[in-house]
């Protein structure tokens, strides 16, 4: 299968003045445009096959900025969850909402006023990111690597589904703005290839040609949707 690339959109006004943005047209502050121009650099080191995009502004502009030659494709399951009442509002006042606790820590059950239930979030985005990598494998082949550039909670979602994790445990994920976190999918399980990534070299996960890559495995013993045990060799062996 092909691997995802997920993209945190770069800084906004909001994330600045501790806000919450949720589907607002808030755009990115200077550190945010900054942030974006230096995760295409790295961005530039990977052949992608794809490129998929939340409506919002906010992730528009960073691919625009990151990789201005792309031609992204807006998604809508990639979309910020909807906050409802909540978005707009300073983080320090919706603490001391009685929701705020559930949301901490039952999440699942967290349905916001007059927006959202975060379980909503979570499939429409799974299923957004899956049926893409479906396609992307069907059309590129498992080589393909493509990307998918949200928010924050929608990628915390993503890698909670790619570990096996309930979404009430998704709140121990972190996914900084810029930040890149690598997701492939097989056949028996996803690996979660990298997390929360915002300074590393992005070329060792463009796997190798699949013919290699059909011998190492082949002459290890294993299939592809094996985890190698002890660790393995790394990306891109």
């Amino acid at each position: 299968m092909a691997t995802l690339l997920l993209l945190r959109h770069g800084r906004t006004t909001a994330n600045a003045d501790g806000g919450l943005a949720g589907r607002q047209p808030v755009e990115l502050d200077d550190t945010g445009r900054a942030q974006a121009t230096a995760v295409g650099g790295r961005l530039r080191a990977v052949p992608l096959a794809a490129v998929a995009t939340s409506p919002l502004i906010r992730c528009r502009q960073t691919l625009e900025l990151a990789l201005p030659e792309a031609a992204p494709v807006v998604e809508e399951g990639l979309i910020e969850c909807g906050y409802g009442a909540w978005e707009g509002r300073p983080l320090e006042k919706l603490a001391k909402e009685p929701l705020w606790p559930v949301v901490q820590q039952h999440p699942s059950a967290a349905v916001f006023p007059q927006g959202e239930a975060m379980a909503a979030m979570a499939a429409r985005a799974v299923s957004a990111v899956r049926t893409w990598d479906a396609r992307i494998t069907a059309e590129h082949g498992p080589e393909a690597v493509w990307l998918a550039c949200s928010h924050g909670d929608v990628i915390k979602a993503i890698v909670a589904d790619a570990l096996g994790v309930h979404l009430d445990l998704f709140q121990r994920i972190v996914a900084d703005p810029a930040s890149v976190t690598a997701i492939r999918y097989t056949p028996l399980r996803p690996f979660l290839l990298r997390l929360n990534d915002t300074g590393g070299d992005l070329a060792g996960l463009v796997p190798p040609p699949r013919k290699r890559r059909r011998r190492a495995t082949k002459a290890a013993g294993v299939a592809d949707s094996d985890a190698p045990v002890g660790g393995g060799a790394g990306a891109g062996r």
